[in-house]
This record gives C-alpha cells, structure tokens and sequence, in this order.
C-alpha cells in the first residue's frame, strides 16, 4: 500500500444543493462548423449518465453525470461554493440531508470549472427520489494528500479512499492504471489556471486522426485518463517528460475548444508516474460504484 500522511488530513463537512439547469437568453450553441444547435447542458439530477456511461455519445453538451450541485447561495469560485469546489475530493462520500431521499449516500466523481460544480454518484433508485434543491453534505476529505516516498509527486482532488482502491502498483515507479493517454496538443478550455485545485480542463475532440489514433471515441465518464506532456503543478501547462493523471467529469461539447472535462489527480514526471492502460480503470469499477459494466 502506498505510504501516505492520511493521518495528518482535516475531515471538514462541505455542502451544496442540487443545481438546477439553466439558459442563456439564447439556447443556441454554435458549433466548429457554425451551426446554431440546441442541446441538453449540465446541472441537475441526469438519471440516465452515469460515470461508467460514454462521455461521447449524447445528444448534449457538458453533460454531468448522475447529480450536479452548488452551494445554495451562490454559483461561483469565491465564498462558500469555493469551499465547497476546493476541499470535496474524488472518492469522497457523500449523504443527501433534505428532501424525498433523505439518507441515502453517493460519492464525488469530479468538479466542473467555469460551471463551479460538484458531480456526486448516486443509484438510479436514489436519484429518482431526487429533485433541484435538495441538500447534500459531503465530508471533505483529501486536501493535503501526500506520498510519503514520493515527494516529486503532486496529488490533488484525491481523496484516501480512491487512492487506497486505485490499484496503483509501486515497480520502478508508479504504475498507474489509465483508461487512455492524451497527447497534451489536444487539451483546451481550462488552460492557463493557476491552480488545478478546483474545476477541469477539456479534450477536445476536433481532429479525426488524433481520436482515431488514440481512441478517444471510446472514452467513458469516470474514466481516468493520462495527459502526456503536461505538468499540473502550479496550473496547467505543456512540458515535455511530465504527466498529469485525471478523471473525465462531463461529456463532449460541439463548441471550439471544449470536450470532455478531466479533473486533476495527480502530476509528476514521467520518469516516476507510469501509465499503464488498462480499460476497466474508471470511478465506477474501481470504487464499486455500478454492478453492470
């Protein structure tokens, strides 16, 4: 097991509401071939995606999977909703505290910047009991997570529980399971942050050749993906010989510059993190989150 301070790290509630799709005074988004298109968006309660489920193949754009929240009072990167975007990690657990399905608990899957969201994992049986506005606690628990003998390794979002059931093997390294490697050419919307302690930035879809040659068309929400050459350290940025592990968090977009979200895990070089891919490493799998895939 890798050796980490987990019992150094502050367990801190954090809460936020289930947020509820919103439009713009034009529904229209105007995709890289200029066509003015309606689609289902992001926030809310999606019973029907789920990490586990295709980050392609949706007639939408952004969308997250199973439940979005905010917190209550407001919808940005600053105050309480900050708090709330900066100290939830993935793998956290979460309980729903109003409404019809009151009690029942899910788990952290991501954080959508720009939107400032939270992605929490329910059951379908939870979610249809779900509705906008219903309250959910997360104990937030991950913020300062080190590997002890690894001090060029940089974590973040990453709770103890994912790490602890991610199956990353210590051979020469680390050897970290991925679903697919990303060349960093491809990474868009999200760049140029100073911190990747909140929020995502988007593989973009647009070039043929590069999905075809990397399989980018087969990637699933909750995936956890390697971004080749791209060093998450201080913010996002390309440097050859570092690699940046994360997970996808919301689906494809038609807009320039956007496609699925990957919310930051972890960053080092390339000479310590090894990615190995292997197709069952996703959220869902690896945190027992779905029976059926």
């Amino acid at each position: 097991m890798l050796k980490t301070n987990t019992d150094k790290l502050v367990k801190i509630s954090v809460m936020g509401e289930i947020a509820h799709p919103a439009a713009g005074r034009s529904p229209y988004r105007i995709t890289t071939e200029g066509k003015p298109v309606v689609l289902v968006g992001s926030s809310g309660v999606t019973y029907n995606v789920r990490v586990g489920d295709s980050a392609i193949n949706w007639a939408a754009d952004h969308v997250e999977p199973a439940v979005s929240i905010r917190h209550p009072k407001e919808n940005r990167a600053t105050g309480p909703n900050g708090g709330l975007n900066v100290l939830a990690s993935v793998g956290n657990e979460a309980r729903v505290v109003s409404g019809k399905a009151e009690g029942e608990t899910g788990t952290v899957t991501g954080k959508h910047g720009g939107a400032e969201r939270v992605m929490v994992d329910f059951t379908p049986d939870a979610m249809e009991e779900m509705c906008p506005g219903d309250r959910i606690l997360i104990k937030a628990f991950g913020v300062g997570l080190q590997l002890t003998d690894y001090s060029d390794v940089k974590l973040f979002n990453t709770s103890p529980f994912l790490l602890e059931n991610w199956d990353i093997a210590e051979e020469d390294g680390l050897q970290v399971p991925v679903a697919k490697k990303v060349p960093a050419a491809v990474m868009g919307s999200g760049l140029g942050r100073d911190n990747v302690y909140r929020g995502d930035y988007d593989i973009t879809m647009f070039d043929d050749e590069t999905v075809a040659e990397y399989g980018l068309d087969e990637l699933r929400l909750g995936d956890f993906v390697a971004i080749m050459d791209a060093d998450h350290g201080h913010g996002r940025i390309y440097k050859q010989g570092h690699v940046s592990i994360g997970i996808v968090i919301h689906g494809n977009s038609v807009v320039a510059g956007h496609g699925p979200g990957v919310t930051s895990l972890m960053t080092g070089s390339q000479d310590i993190i090894k990615p190995v891919v292997d197709s069952s490493a996703n959220i869902a799998s690896v945190m027992g989150l779905r029976d059926d895939i």
